[in-house]
């Protein structure tokens, strides 16, 4: 309970405050290519329930038609110019605030799935996430905006020791740890370190 009433008075405080510069992102959204301003997309939140999650949309319109669904890689031809500045402060999930404020997600947890999500990352394999152990304890909360594998995980690194990670925040959450990755995340806002590819810290992690 006091988890939730943090995260609905913070996404409170963060939908006025950034109310402005959601009109600034959608300018230039609409500048850059005359497209959707937001991106919906279905994601898997606590016990399995979907939802869906908005951001502001950072790739051309229909980035997924030829690809299908793909994570974005390094020098990404989809991302747009306004979209590289979205993706390195973290903007484009502005519109998160709004699915914090519902009871969707929570500042801090898991990264939110998509259903039936597979790891690519290993050449030529695919598999699918639910097949990694631990999948159901990691929906036991709420997804989050951030957490430690958005905090300490290299952007590249693979699904599965993502999810070591995850699972890590569930066996250690607490409100000060909370607070940690928030600041931290913070931080990576402010310095657009978000689309960094390598380590993101030296502080070593126990998992």
């Amino acid at each position: 309970m006091a988890k939730r009433t943090f995260d609905v008075a913070l996404s409170t405080v963060g939908l006025l405050l950034s109310a402005p510069l959601w009109l600034c992102i959608a300018a230039a959204i609409k500048i850059q290519d005359g497209g959707p301003v937001f991106f919906g997309q279905d994601r898997v939140g606590r016990y399995g329930r979907t939802f869906k999650a908005y951001k502001f949309r950072s790739m051309v319109p229909d980035a997924e038609r030829l690809t299908g669904a793909v994570q974005a890689s390094a020098n990404d031809p989809r991302v747009t110019v306004v979209g590289r500045w979205l993706r390195a402060t973290a903007m484009d999930e502005l519109p998160q605030l709004w699915n914090i404020w519902r009871g969707d997600m929570s500042f801090v947890g898991p990264r939110p799935l998509r259903p039936d999500e597979r790891d690519t990352t290993t050449p030529d394999c695919s598999v699918e996430l639910r097949a990694f152990d631990g999948f159901e304890r990691r929906h036991s909360v709420r997804p989050g905006l951030t957490g430690i594998a958005q905090v300490y995980a290299a952007r590249d690194v693979s699904r599965k020791r993502k999810f070591r990670y995850d699972l890590l925040y569930v066996r250690r959450a607490s409100f000060g740890l909370d607070v940690s990755l928030i600041l931290q995340s913070f931080w990576y806002t402010a310095t657009a370190a978000w689309e960094h590819r390598g380590p993101r810290v030296r502080r070593r992690i126990s998992l």
